[in-house]
């Protein structure tokens, strides 16, 4: 009877950890202007996949988009989205820090719109 309620109760932790586990991990998908290349892709998932609270990073050069998860109780999507700023790339509401911007590879920087230019037919 003792081992029966014991593995009861082992289960019960266990299940309970699982969903608590899930409950703590939290997922976006920001716009990044910025990922037109291969390259860009890689080193932005290099970059944040050795960021604290990073669970999981896929940039997506078609899109223009990296989709994040991260553990809410380590991080949260402001500090992911400085951190693309920091290496140069604009994050949804948050602009890509200067110096960092010219580093960033030609390529990688998203084509600039004059607005004063008109197409020509």
């Amino acid at each position: 009877m003792k081992s029966f309620i014991l593995g009861i109760f082992a289960l019960t932790a266990f299940s309970t950890a699982s969903v608590a586990q899930n409950n703590a991990i939290q997922k976006a998908v920001i716009q990044t202007p910025g990922v037109q290349i291969e390259a860009c892709k890689t080193s932005i998932e290099n970059f944040l996949a050795h960021e604290y609270g990073v669970a999981y990073v896929k940039a997506d050069y078609r899109r223009h988009t990296v989709t994040v998860k991260w553990f809410k109780d380590r991080t949260n999507i402001e500090n992911i989205k400085t951190a693309l700023a920091n290496m140069g790339y604009d994050a949804d509401d948050v602009t890509a820090e200067p110096d960092a911007f010219k580093r960033l590879q030609a390529a990688c920087k998203p084509p600039v719109v004059n607005k004063n230019q008109t197409k020509e037919k």
